[in-house]
């Protein structure tokens, strides 16, 4: 195994959990800067007005995303364990 094979790995790895992570956090950035512009422009400093609509959005989310996310996981563990005999030589 080269090291050139190692980064693939790490890159690949990287990659994955950029691809699983990204939609849920994009989405709970996008609600908490909407919730924190309308607590500025009415003064409610609730924390719990903060909390709640990103939980339902990530909730949400997992429930659209859920799916493509363990198959893309799935099939990058699926590419690693076949990658296992090269990788002991």
């Amino acid at each position: 195994m080269t090291v050139g094979d190692i980064v693939t790995l790490l890159r690949g790895g990287i990659t994955q959990v950029l691809i699983m992570a990204a939609p849920l956090l994009l989405s709970a950035l996008t609600v908490g800067l909407i919730v924190a512009i309308l607590q500025a422009a009415t003064s409610i400093q609730e924390q719990t007005l903060t909390f709640v609509p990103k939980m339902v959005v990530i909730l949400v989310m997992l429930a659209i995303f859920g799916g493509l996310m363990f198959t893309s996981l799935g099939n990058y563990t699926r590419e690693l364990f076949m990658r296992i005999s090269d990788m002991a030589r």
